[in-house]
């Protein structure tokens, strides 16, 4: 026996409104809609499945992972069970970086009233290269080197990477056009966040950066990278995009943004820790507790992302992360072509680590070189960066 919509919510917990909507959206159609009057009406069977909808958008789980997981469910209830783990891992880290980045804001809006920072070293420290990164006091800027390599097996090269005094940026194209994306993405976030159109790095005499702008500037970045993927012939549909990595320095601050699998490390006294957070399915299982990291660089889906720059209409968001620099501090942006097979230990090496004495250029070739050690089954984009200060005058 048929229930009519209003038996069909109250069983279920869903309003009309909702079940109307559902059905509009072909989440949970209705099992017969009277051709005349267009009543609905719903099977007694449904009933479950329309509660597991209640819960799912209870907690936040959006539309489309609402279906897929009520499609998994019918088919697999352990494999329902993992994606909705995976989906609260993947909620978890985003309030993670949401907090830090409220931290942050916070207590710069706890200094002055303009909301504005400005940076003063006291002393001439050193790079990790061992070199002094300038005399007296002055503005911090990147000293940088880019290094883009083939690997051993992929036929094409379509990653991208961008180094300038203030902006770093590095993204992984994948599909037919993918070298397109990756340097569409580079470009739109170059114009947009290197002066061009976001924020000046604050030179000699210039004013004092507000702490939201680098923040703006990199949004701004990203949704017009999105654009220009879309306009590169790589938009949806076309089964192409890029990740996108950046760091933005303005003052003592480092801004991050990123989509993607692509990484930002930070080596500073030697010891080298990961910025950002991969956007991959294989890392929301290691969030939700379902994988041990240790299996999950053998694992063949570890590639399959979460978030990528596809040019679709509703830009994906980035994941947004602030933290303070100091001179001789040393910057690594790398595609997952050098992550996914090297591992963290060899990467510091290469950076420098603790022995220092390593320029940025011979810390690239390096970098480059223990991925093609690896096999060089992928592209690598790397760019290391040294936090120095700018000499007055």
């Amino acid at each position: 026996m048929l229930l009519t919509i209003g038996d069909f919510a109250r069983a279920s917990g869903l309003s009309a409104k909702a079940l109307r909507r559902y059905d509009e959206t072909g989440l949970l159609p209705p099992a017969r809609v009277d051709p005349y009057t267009g009543y609905r009406y719903y099977s007694p069977d449904q009933v479950e499945q329309a509660r597991l909808v209640r819960w799912l958008r209870h907690i936040g789980m959006p539309l489309a992972d609402t279906g897929r997981v009520c499609a998994l469910y019918a088919a697999d209830a352990a494999g329902a069970a993992r994606a909705i783990r995976a989906y609260w891992a993947e909620v978890e880290a985003r309030t993670a970086v949401r907090r830090d980045l409220a931290v942050s804001l916070a207590d710069r809006m706890g200094g002055p009233s303009t909301m504005t920072h400005t940076h003063t070293p006291t002393h001439t420290p050193t790079t990790s290269s061992g070199a002094t990164s300038g005399a007296g006091t002055g503005p911090l800027r990147f000293a940088a080197a880019v290094r883009l390599d083939r690997g051993l097996v992929r036929p094409v090269q379509q990653d991208a990477a961008y180094a300038g005094p203030c902006l770093l940026a590095v993204a992984d194209g994948y599909g037919p056009k993918g070298e397109r994306a990756a340097s569409a993405a580079v470009a739109a976030l170059v114009a947009v966040a290197d002066g061009t159109g976001g924020v000046p790095g604050p030179g000699p005499g210039a004013a004092p950066v507000r702490a939201g702008d680098a923040l703006n500037a990199l949004e701004d970045g990203v949704r017009e990278a999105n654009l220009r993927v879309a306009g590169s012939a790589a938009g949806p549909g076309a089964g192409s995009g890029a990740t996108l990595t950046a760091a933005l320095l303005t003052g003592n601050r480092l801004t991050l943004a990123h989509v993607g699998d692509s990484r930002a490390y930070l080596l500073r006294d030697g010891v080298l820790q990961r910025l950002t957070r991969d956007h991959t399915v294989v890392q929301a299982l290691v969030d939700a507790g379902e994988l041990d990291p240790a299996e999950a660089a053998e694992r063949p889906d570890r590639a399959v992302l979460l978030k990528a720059l596809d040019g679709g209409d509703v830009p994906p968001e980035p994941e947004f992360g602030v933290r303070e620099v100091r001179a001789g501090d040393r910057v690594l942006l790398c595609t997952d072509g050098l992550s996914a097979v090297v591992d963290a230990e060899t990467l510091g090496a290469a950076l420098g680590g603790t022995s220092g004495g390593v320029g940025v250029e011979e810390a690239v070739r390096a970098l480059v070189e223990a991925a093609r050690g690896c096999g060089g089954p992928d592209n690598v984009a790397c760019v290391v960066a040294d936090v120095v200060v700018v000499a007055a005058g």
